[in-house]
């Protein structure tokens, strides 16, 4: 499980557990991640939390493997 994987899996995991983590977390998902596991995203990087339905479904498309040359890659390992 690649670190970005294990990172997603404790996220959902708290959420299920924790009511008001998952509010938080559809509010201010920054803060949220920042109090509940410490970790802290850059103020660069945007961050929106989306809770699916029973009858919705997101297909979340990565960014284009053209846009990750060798530098690339190695300097934006999770963020």
């Amino acid at each position: 499980m690649t670190q970005m994987a294990l990172f997603q899996t404790q996220v959902i995991n708290k959420a299920w557990e924790d009511p008001s983590f998952k509010a938080l977390l559809l509010t201010d998902p920054k803060k949220a991640i920042k109090d509940a596991l410490g970790v802290i995203i850059p103020e660069h990087i945007k961050l929106r939390t989306l809770e699916e339905s029973s009858d919705e479904f997101y297909l979340v498309l990565p960014s284009s493997p053209s846009n990750n040359t060798p530098d690339n890659v190695q300097s934006k390992a999770m963020w």
